[in-house]
């Protein structure tokens, strides 16, 4: 669309409400907050993409324990590096909305929570979910013994959802699991 960031025209905008989950007064709030992210001189550049530090510095994504893996995940940078570009800014802003549908959020739930980007959960993925949960630190992670204990009493639930029985669980086992859990939909959001 290129538009420059400073300006949001109405057939943008209005081309935005109809690719996203997202109102229009919820778009004009995501542009404010992507151009305050914005140097002055970057303000009329076109596609302008934003470092992920910047983006961390949100304080929707600040607390959040995957702020990192979800910029990595809806980033479209050629360098797979979390820059966000407006349009990548707004297609997470929709994927988190009130509005999108269960089988949205499960499918960028499952890509945030699948460390390496196999297609696949499985055990390391586990561990680096936990280690996301339990903080960055060396005061809050959990030590080599703990991790395998936790793993093995979580183990259980990855073979009750494993239903092919592979090892894994795939996207549409984890939809399958999802689909069972009344809070996800309402859990998984971020609101500007």
């Amino acid at each position: 669309m290129g538009t420059t960031t400073s300006q949001l025209g109405k057939d943008v905008l209005s081309e935005y409400q109809e690719l996203t989950f997202l109102t229009k007064q919820e778009i004009l709030l995501a542009h404010k907050r992507f151009a305050e992210l914005l140097t002055k001189d970057e303000k009329d550049l076109p596609n302008i993409r934003v470092p992920v530090q910047r983006i961390l510095t949100l304080p929707e994504l600040k607390s959040n324990p995957f702020r990192r893996r979800i910029c990595y995940v809806f980033s479209t940078s050629e360098h797979k590096d979390g820059s966000l570009t407006f349009e990548d800014f707004l297609d997470l802003l929709s994927a988190f909305s009130d509005s999108a549908t269960l089988e949205i959020k499960s499918h960028y739930a499952f890509r945030i929570f699948d460390f390496d980007d196999d297609g696949t959960l499985d055990g390391g993925d586990l561990e680096q979910l936990v280690n996301c949960l339990t903080g960055e630190t060396d005061d809050t992670r959990l030590t080599p013994e703990e991790m395998r204990q936790l793993i093995s009493n979580v183990s259980s639930i990855l073979e009750e959802s494993d239903i092919d029985k592979d090892g894994t669980v795939n996207l549409s086992e984890f939809q399958h699991v999802i689909s069972r859990s009344p809070d996800f939909v309402s859990s998984f959001k971020i609101v500007l």
